[in-house]
Parts: structure tokens; sequence; C-alpha cells
């Protein structure tokens, strides 16, 4: 990787994140010190920083060049948000057949409570104190308030 003092151009213009210490430009300048034949500890007191983190930007710096230097995100390679169709519909068929809360069902099939939890949501599963307890099928609603009203001036007229 060549170190010669070449121009910057305008889409080149790095933007760090608030809590950076050093952005992008002055990685670079941090490697071109350390390549350029200064220790390491040297650069990092003179910048604040640890010389792990040095030496992270300077390897970043080889293996990638420029662009090892920009900031990167934080999240998580791989996050997965719903465990497998299989074990979902393991879950719902333990719940017709025990008519039982999540702690009781994840006890039973393994899953985590909060996952069962999730799992009975996300299928439109209703809580157990809406539901018949003999049969399992949810409660019909009693709609209050359609009643004929009638409203007098005065109690007892």
């Amino acid at each position: 990787m060549g170190f010669e003092k070449e121009p910057i151009a305008r889409e080149e213009v790095f933007v760090a994140h608030s809590n950076a210490l050093l952005t992008p430009l002055g990685r670079l300048a941090m490697v071109r010190r350390v390549v350029g034949k200064q220790k390491v500890g040297r650069v990092a007191r003179d910048l604040g920083i640890s010389r792990q983190t040095v030496r992270k930007w300077v390897r970043r710096f080889l293996e990638e060049g420029k662009a090892g230097l920009r900031d990167r995100s934080s999240r998580p390679h791989r996050s997965p948000g719903r465990c497998s169709p299989a074990v979902e519909r393991l879950v719902l068929e333990t719940r017709r057949w025990l008519r039982a809360g999540p702690a009781r069902i994840a006890a039973v099939t393994g899953v985590a409570e909060r996952t069962v939890t999730r799992i009975l949501r996300r299928n439109g599963v209703p809580l157990l104190r809406d539901c018949d307890p003999l049969t399992g099928e949810p409660k019909q609603r009693v709609v209050r308030g359609l009643g004929i009203r009638y409203e007098r001036s005065r109690p007892g007229e």
C-alpha cells in the first residue's frame, strides 16, 4: 500500500459517528505514522487510545486498504428473529392439546417461555382467560351498551 500524499476526492470524505475518538482521516494519519516506523505505544499515547486499537486499525488498513478505516455497523451479522416452523407447530399443537399457558407449554416442549408467548401472540391465540375452559374455544364477548337508553330530568320520573 502506497502512502504517498495523494489528494482526497470529495466522495472519499469520511463521517465518523459521535462517539469515535478518531475519524477515518485521523485513522489514516495514525496508520501512516505506524507504518512510517513510529512505535505503536508512542502513537497510542499521543492519540490517547490503546495500543490494541492502533494495532486493529493498522491490521484493517493492511488487509482492506482505506475502506478498512471506515466505521462499521455494530449490528450482529446474524440475528434470527423466529424459531423454525416445526417448533412453532409443536408449540401451537401443545397449546391445543394441554390448554395451558406459556409456562407449562415451555416446560413440556423445552422452548423458552418468552418464545412460547411470542409464538402464541403472533398466531393470534387468545389468552386462557378469554377461552372456554371445557372446549378451549374463544368465549363470545358480550357487547354492553347497545340496549335502549332513556334519560329523565329527575330521578323516579
